[in-house]
């Protein structure tokens, strides 16, 4: 495992291609109300990135068909954006997305609900987002990485939800995906130590039920297995001499 440490030039270029993320996802929240398709979503987050002359980085990687992955309810993941898919009163739905400024990547997910929601899913959207910044207090150059996933973990089992373990969370940089992977589970070691300059997604992603998950036919969108609807919360951060830098965030 090589894990990547930034220079202070490259964390300048990530920091600003987080920034612009997160004017991208300040957007697409406006835009969640019933009877949007999930492909309007997607095109106008496209239009979003392309404005900011930054170029989409989930659209066509490995094959992905679209720019701004839209999960609805029981789908966790990389739900595939469709005309015919419509938002209604009562769901929740979540948008992971990226952008590529000056050949560097951000990430980050959120997920919303569509107008009024049951507080039981209020509830699973405030403890996955809980569940992240709880994970990063573990962030700490000199700590060891998989200190954030235990408190990942430690947080989300009081509320008996169910942890995704098929998928887990990256680095990122010059690629979308680079070393290390970041579960939001337990782990029987503590893995690598932390060092400033190394650039982190971490990104919850907590069922309502069952932590079992199974891919569609369209072999991208990932559901939960029992049906029940899931959360997904991601930022970008940056391990400091200090406190992490959250970076897809606006100040």
């Amino acid at each position: 495992m090589a894990i990547l440490i930034k220079s202070e030039r490259e964390i300048e270029l990530i920091r600003h291609s987080c920034k612009l993320l997160a004017q991208v996802h300040e957007e697409l929240r406006e835009a969640i109300k019933p009877g949007v398709s999930t492909k309007d979503i997607d095109t106008l987050g496209e239009k979003l990135i392309r404005d900011m002359g930054c170029t989409p980085n989930f659209l066509n990687y490995n094959g992905y068909p679209a720019s701004i992955c839209v999960s609805v309810n029981e789908e966790v993941v990389h739900g595939i954006p469709r005309k015919d898919r419509i938002l209604k009163e009562g769901d929740i739905v979540s948008l992971d997305c990226g952008l590529i400024y000056k050949g560097y990547h951000s990430d980050a997910a959120r997920t919303y609900g569509v107008g009024p929601i049951a507080p039981e899913l209020e509830q699973l959207i405030k403890e996955t987002e809980n569940s992240f910044w709880e994970g990063i207090k573990k962030a700490k150059a000199g700590n060891h990485l998989f200190e954030i996933s235990a408190a990942i973990d430690d947080y989300i089992s009081q509320f008996g939800y169910g942890i995704v373990t098929d998928l887990v969370g990256h680095g990122v940089g010059t690629a979308l995906h680079e070393d290390p992977q970041i579960p939001n589970f337990r782990q029987p070691r503590r893995g690598p130590k932390l060092q400033k300059g190394m650039t982190l997604a971490i990104e919850p992603m907590i069922n309502l039920g069952r932590s079992d998950v199974e891919w569609l036919d369209d072999d991208w969108t990932v559901v939960a297995e029992d049906g029940l609807p899931s959360a997904h919360y991601e930022n970008t951060i940056l391990i400091t001499d200090g406190e992490p830098e959250v970076l897809t965030i606006l100040d």
